[in-house]
């Protein structure tokens, strides 16, 4: 039987944005998926099984059945886990071999020992994974009272079927197995649907189609297990992808009506969100197998690569689940892309590939090596990526395309900033690892009760450039600044606390709350008490940080992060009062100016711009700018003579942030493409990210110079305005001429251009 069918998500994302998951005791991977081997046998002889037929055979050496004292010491296990780890909901898998050779009785008693020590622990979800010949009314009787979805392994028509899911005697399995999901369609409370293996030499749409005939509420479809030195039949290069974009396609057509768990992880990860498979994506895998004896083991398919391979030498009577988290074999797993082969990290689609199934890659004694479905996982993924009709974090189709026009209002940002807490709280869970225990156990607290603290601290824009640059450089003193992180959170939440922060030159800032000053070395003891501040044993003051008002809104003026230096130009040195006075004057004429003229800018800006930071002049003294890529809210500029340039320096930069965060949630263009491309305004050719950034700027500035031609205070300005309005918009036209022809665009790229060019073209009259 295969594991790979199982009712619920196998892999839960630290990129998920949902707010009911306790994501920071996710980072540390707890296990939150629990399949027990209830039986070691199977009635089965299916030729494609991973637990009889490939180079494991630890089968042999294990008990019949799991007694109710393993059971019972399992469920002890999992439920100190979870209760240390916050974890919510918890999946258990009743499996085997065949686990209704255990018998209804058994496993309702099995059912009833897992439920009394963890329904007080945890959301306890039980599920069962069968092939179905036994599947009575007695058992049907007793899943429904014990809560316990059923899903049945299945591989299509008849023929299908019986090509490999036979009785020992060769005789066909298809008419129990029918006759099994006839009364889970009569009992949908249990039916939890289908899992089927695919085999190319089967048709694949009498396949789909002999399959939603059967109404499964979700069907799994599942490559062979295979390795590199077991290959898979491959009539031709993608065979693979091929049967899988015959059944996506008559599936699509069809109104999609049931879920399919492969198509809806590739479609959820292109989309920045989490895969629902271990088959694909870059999430640490939450699953463990315990086995009949109570020994802990890695997923079942690992016994196709090699004897031995998916044990760790645990067992439920002598190791904590935490020390399984820890063992070598599981972190090998979960290294996320900085594991993969070099092959795998320079391809373009490896934030939705994630190298494939970790079996998949293995190759003569390690999995340092490309699935060997690699061309199949290419063609299917770019596939449904250059035809997908749904966008990311739920943005409709409307609201990218005023975003690609040029705009986005307070909703289409909002959505923005949603995707960027996601990428923020996958950064910090990376660096977990570096955290000290006191360090992450305040970040586990505040994650528990004061989320929302937590979560304004981290929406500083360069949280995020601190965490990229701590993850890229390894260093272990940067990523004690994780401790000013926890430190500001707990401020916000209005709680106690004390940390050993880091200190740079003298100052231990503190995101979004303020500085504290004259610290002497690389880090201090601060101690945080009803809004009293202590560092070694001395009162501080906290210097708050500044803000920028105009109105009601207000933006921070960033002049005293240590890691805001993050941008093409030198940041200024922190500000003297009169200094910050200009800066304050300029802002407040600059957003009226922005408010009263440029209102399609102005909803945008102000649910996405939280942050201005000074830039030391440029050695010419002309105007300069910047945004940081992964900066997201941050623009930062010299602060210009006029409050006219600081608006039109905030427009266009702003557009730089808005794409940076599309280019986080979707794919626009191949980026593995490594051509120069003419850029209007420049001397030097730009990659293609660099003009479509460029282009899509240049929108914002055109119509800065369009609206002033009339709105300007001098006809001299005016007729600046004039020529400027007409510089941008050819030079604007023109690059999304070459963007297009360099077909390098994805089909969701091809589109965002068009809209672009759709606000172009409407001013090619003026």
């Amino acid at each position: 039987m295969s594991l790979k069918f199982l009712p619920f998500p196998l892999r839960l994302s630290v990129t998920s944005s949902s707010r009911g998951q306790g994501w920071l005791s996710e980072v540390i991977t707890p296990f939150q998926q629990f399949v027990i081997k209830v039986q070691s046998r199977c009635d089965l002889s299916c030729d494609h099984c991973y637990v009889y037929e490939h180079a494991d055979q630890s089968w042999r050496d294990r008990p019949l059945a799991i007694s109710l004292q393993t059971v019972g010491r399992t469920a002890e296990r999992i439920a100190e886990h979870v209760e240390r780890h916050g974890v919510k909901d918890v999946h258990v898998v009743l499996h085997g071999g065949e686990p209704l050779l255990a018998g209804a009785d058994r496993l309702a008693g099995v059912a009833d020992e897992l439920r009394r020590v963890l329904d007080s622990a945890c959301r306890l979800h039980l599920h069962v994974q069968t092939n179905g010949v036994r599947l009575d009314e007695r058992f049907c009787e007793v899943f429904a009272e014990k809560r316990i979805s059923v899903g049945i392994s299945l591989d299509g028509y008849r023929a299908a079927n019986d090509r490999h899911r036979r009785f020992a005697s060769g005789r066909s399995s298809y008419e129990q197995v029918i006759r099994a999901v006839g009364l889970l369609r009569d009992r949908p409370e249990i039916y939890g649907g289908l899992l089927c293996t695919v085999d190319v030499a089967n048709d694949p749409v009498r396949v789909y189609e002999a399959l939603r005939e059967l109404e499964p509420p979700r069907i799994d479809f599942l490559l062979p297990y295979a390795t590199w030195d077991a290959p898979p039949p491959r009539p031709s290069p993608t065979a693979y992808a091929d049967w899988l974009l015959a059944v996506h396609e008559r599936w699509d057509a069809g109104g999609r009506p049931m879920s399919i768990r492969l198509f809806e992880s590739i479609a959820s990860t292109i989309k920045g969100g989490p895969s629902l498979s271990e088959a694909i994506g870059l999430e640490p895998s939450s699953m463990v197998v315990i086995d009949a004896d109570g020994s802990y083991e890695m997923v079942d398919s690992l016994k196709v690569t090699y004897d031995g391979a998916p044990a760790t030498g645990c067992t439920v009577f002598g190791h904590a689940l935490d020390e399984v988290a820890e063992h070598p074999k599981m972190l090998a797993q979960r290294r996320g892309v900085g594991g993969l082969s070099p092959t795998c990290r320079a391809c373009p689609v490896v934030r939705v590939c994630g190298g494939g199934l970790y079996t998949h890659r293995y190759r003569r004694g390690d999995f340092d090596n490309p699935s060997v479905y690699c061309a199949d996982l290419f063609k299917l993924i770019t596939h449904i990526r250059d035809t997908t009709r749904s966008s990311t974090h739920a943005m409709s189709s409307a609201g990218l395309d005023s975003l690609a026009q040029g705009y986005g209002g307070a909703r289409e940002i909002q959505q923005l900033a949603d995707g960027q807490r996601s990428v923020r709280r996958a950064l910090i869970a990376a660096l977990r690892p570096r955290a000290t225990p006191e360090t992450w156990n305040v970040f586990t607290r505040l994650d528990a009760g004061h989320r929302d603290a937590l979560d304004t601290v981290l929406a500083h824009p360069y949280v995020r450039s601190w965490a990229v640059d701590c993850l890229q450089s390894g260093g272990s003193s940067s990523a004690r600044y994780l401790a000013n992180i926890a430190v500001a959170a707990m401020m916000r939440a209005g709680r106690d606390v004390t940390l050993e922060v880091a200190v740079t030159d003298g100052v231990a800032y503190l995101p979004t709350m303020g500085a504290v000053r004259r610290l002497d070395g690389e880090s201090a003891t601060l101690t945080v008490s009803a809004r009293r501040i202590t560092a070694d044993g001395r009162t501080r003051l906290l210097e708050p940080v500044r803000r920028l008002s105009s109105g009601d809104f207000s933006v921070v003026l960033e002049d005293a992060d240590p890691h805001r230096d993050s941008h093409q130009w030198r940041a200024a040195p922190a500000l003297d009062d009169t200094a910050a006075k200009a800066w304050q004057v300029s802002f407040e004429q600059a957003w009226r100016l922005i408010e009263r003229e440029y209102p399609q800018y102005a909803d945008g800006l102000r649910a996405g711009l939280s942050t201005l930071t000074p830039l030391a002049r440029a050695p010419a003294g002309q105007d300069v700018s910047s945004t940081a890529r992964h900066a997201f809210g941050a623009v930062a500029a010299a602060l210009p003579d006029g409050p006219e340039t600081l608006a039109l320096l905030i427009m266009h930069e702003f557009q730089h942030v808005k794409l940076g965060a599309v280019f986080d949630l979707f794919d626009l263009y191949d980026r593995s493409d490594t051509r120069l491309y003419h850029a209007p305004w420049r001397r030097d050719p730009r990659p293609l990210e660099g003009l479509l950034q460029g282009t899509y700027a240049h929108i914002a500035v055109t119509e800065f110079w369009r609206t002033r031609r009339s709105t300007a205070g001098s006809a001299a300005a005016r007729e600046k305005a004039r020529a400027e309005f007409a510089r941008w918009r050819d030079h604007t036209w023109d690059a999304t001429h070459t963007l297009l022809d360099s077909k390098a665009l994805t089909v969701l790229g091809e589109r965002f251009v068009g809209r672009m060019r759709e606000t172009i073209s409407s001013w090619m009259a003026d």
